[in-house]
């Protein structure tokens, strides 16, 4: 790594090395909807149930830390609040109440700082589909600073370790398949080696060994960078093979936060632990299938 690229990188260290805890979430609650309508100026034309219509809790009372270093696991079914979560952590959305802290910054007023300090890559990310992967890389890389030589250098690294094929970089993004696209999301997260990475489901899309190689990508830059890394998705296998520590969502709640052994050991009642499975776990837990989609729910928390 060469240049502003390794500055950037050393400074960020620097300003996060006091920190033992990258990110805490205290009593985060988040609403949708139960805006002005109005229709109800004239109630007549409402039916009787939106005319009381309430604003909609997607996060509820969400708590959980993150330890510098680690890699941590956010597991729930589609709609269990992972991604509005995501969205409050990276400064793209505001908490309603509670308190999140990146590095000791507030996300709400501190935003800024924040920023400086992570990156994210969403399952659905923005491209300009007409240029090419390397253009969009090339694009981006300038937003974030780096010069034209030092992405030329990032870039080709990054996608050989990515497994991309070679030459597909030269191709419009819209003749890109998603996976292909998802890896090009992927590389341009880690152009700036940010400190604390949101990874919200990183390889949607992806087959397996497209899969393994952003999974063994995601690990190694941990490794080499001491990066803190949150990634939300509904694999469980994806979760056991990268996650530390892993915490259960569901009806926008975490219910469960453990090691992948201290969660299978909190339902084993006396079954060998090897035999239990991360999806048995998760629906003992919840009481749900990962696959379904989640209805806000009461869910008692386990302790």
């Amino acid at each position: 790594m060469i240049g502003s690229f390794q500055r950037d990188m050393r400074v960020s260290s620097r300003e996060t090395a006091m920190y033992d805890t990258a990110l805490r979430a205290t009593n985060v609650n988040k609403y949708f909807g139960g805006g002005f309508d109005y229709r109800r100026l004239v109630t007549w034309c409402l039916p009787l149930s939106a005319r009381s219509a309430s604003p909609a809790q997607v996060l509820r009372d969400v708590s959980f830390e993150v330890q510098r270093g680690e890699i941590f696991g956010l597991i729930g079914a589609n709609g269990s609040g992972k991604s509005t979560l995501v969205r409050v952590l990276s400064t793209l959305l505001l908490p309603d109440s509670g308190r999140v802290e990146v590095f000791g910054h507030d996300v709400v007023q501190e935003s800024g700082a924040v920023r400086a300090l992570i990156n994210r890559v969403s399952a659905d990310p923005s491209f300009f589909r007409n240029m090419s992967a390397y253009e969009n890389l090339l694009f981006f890389g300038r937003v974030y600073g780096l010069t034209p030589g030092e992405i030329s250098v990032l870039v080709p690294d990054i996608l050989r370790r990515l497994g991309f094929e070679d030459g597909k970089a030269s191709e419009p993004m819209n003749h890109l398949s998603r996976g292909q696209q998802q890896k090009i999301a992927v590389a341009r997260s880690f152009l700036t080696s940010p400190v604390l990475m949101l990874l919200d489901e990183p390889t949607t899309g992806l087959d397996p060994r497209s899969r393994r190689d952003v999974q063994r990508f995601i690990r190694d830059v941990q490794q080499e960078h001491d990066a803190t890394i949150l990634l939300t998705t509904h694999d469980m296998e994806e979760a056991e093979v990268l996650c530390d520590r892993i915490s259960f969502i569901a009806g926008g709640r975490i219910v469960a936060t453990g090691t992948p052994l201290e969660l299978r050991e909190r339902v084993a009642r006396g079954r060998p632990v090897a035999e239990i499975g991360m999806e048995d776990v998760f629906m003992e837990i919840t009481g749900r299938d990962l696959e379904e989609d989640e209805e806000p729910v009461e869910v008692a928390v386990h302790g």
